[in-house]
């Protein structure tokens, strides 16, 4: 797995899990195709939208390198850490760009390829986005996306706090009006987005954090989430956790990150639209 290296500004461990992703890891899918069109086109124009801290966007950055790639975040504040990102990884055909997923900030047709991945699963319509993806991206391009499926998530050992933390973080994303079933949904999504059928490729993958140095990472993050930040304030203030449930939460996760059989993974929806 490629890793990148944290500096003193990077903003905190509750995104630290978040940039264990890259391209091999969480666009695979769609690298294959990637090629292809790049053997075609090198100079191709990638969007990247939700981008975050960018480990995703400066590794497909790497593999079109005659290209261009547009990192694209609602959260202005994490676009500097993505930039931070580019430079440690020497990548320089990449830019930064705060938008709307809803609005994104483009002509029609700009695009040879547009990209999200774990930002549907978190809207209230999805379909949506997925039009304005597809309004942005040019004829003969691809809309391609990849979406968690929460309710798949396994985890061993089965340790009490987890499960609970589990039934929490699922109930947490379905109040907000976001899914927790989002990657077996994304085909439905893009139907209703009105992608062709026979346009549509659909796809599954799986994430899985078993190494020392991932399990770690993972639970740090998911331990940060419940001792502080939205995620606590919010739960304790729908009343679907107790201070009690969030500290049991908290140690489970310290106690799984630590035992040599524990593992956590969760299969992933994927789709390729042939625009």
């Amino acid at each position: 797995m490629e890793e990148f290296v944290m500096e003193p500004s990077y903003p905190g461990p509750q995104s630290a899990h978040h940039e264990l992703r890259t391209a091999q890891n969480s666009a695979a899918f769609v690298l294959p195709t990637l090629q292809c069109m790049e053997e075609v086109n090198p100079c191709l124009t990638l969007l990247d939208v939700g981008a975050g801290s960018g480990t995703i966007s400066v590794t497909l950055a790497k593999a079109i390198p005659g290209g261009k790639v547009t990192a694209m975040d609602l959260n202005a504040e994490i676009l500097p850490r993505a930039a931070v990102i580019a430079d440690l990884a020497g990548v320089q055909n990449i830019e930064f760009q705060q938008g709307d997923v809803y609005h994104l900030p483009y002509p029609d047709g700009s695009f040879d390829i547009t990209f999200c991945h774990q930002v549907l699963t978190h809207l209230k319509a999805p379909w949506n986005a997925i039009a304005e993806m597809m309004r942005v991206t040019k004829s003969g391009g691809i809309v391609a996306a990849r979406e968690g499926d929460l309710e798949t998530e396994c985890v061993w050992p089965e340790l009490p706090g987890l499960l609970k933390f589990h039934q929490f973080v699922a109930g947490m994303m379905n109040a907000a009006g976001g899914s927790s079933t989002g990657g077996r949904q994304l085909l439905s999504w893009a139907l209703k987005a009105d992608a062709e059928r026979g346009r549509v490729t659909v796809s599954y993958g799986t994430w899985s954090y078993n190494s020392p140095g991932d399990k770690r990472v993972w639970a740090q993050a998911l331990m940060d989430k419940v001792r502080a930040g939205r995620l606590r304030e919010g739960g304790l203030k729908s009343g679907l956790v107790t201070r009690a449930d969030l500290d049991e939460m908290a140690r489970a996760w310290e106690e799984w990150a630590e035992l040599e059989d524990a593992s956590v993974a969760m299969m992933h929806g994927e789709i390729v639209i042939q625009k």
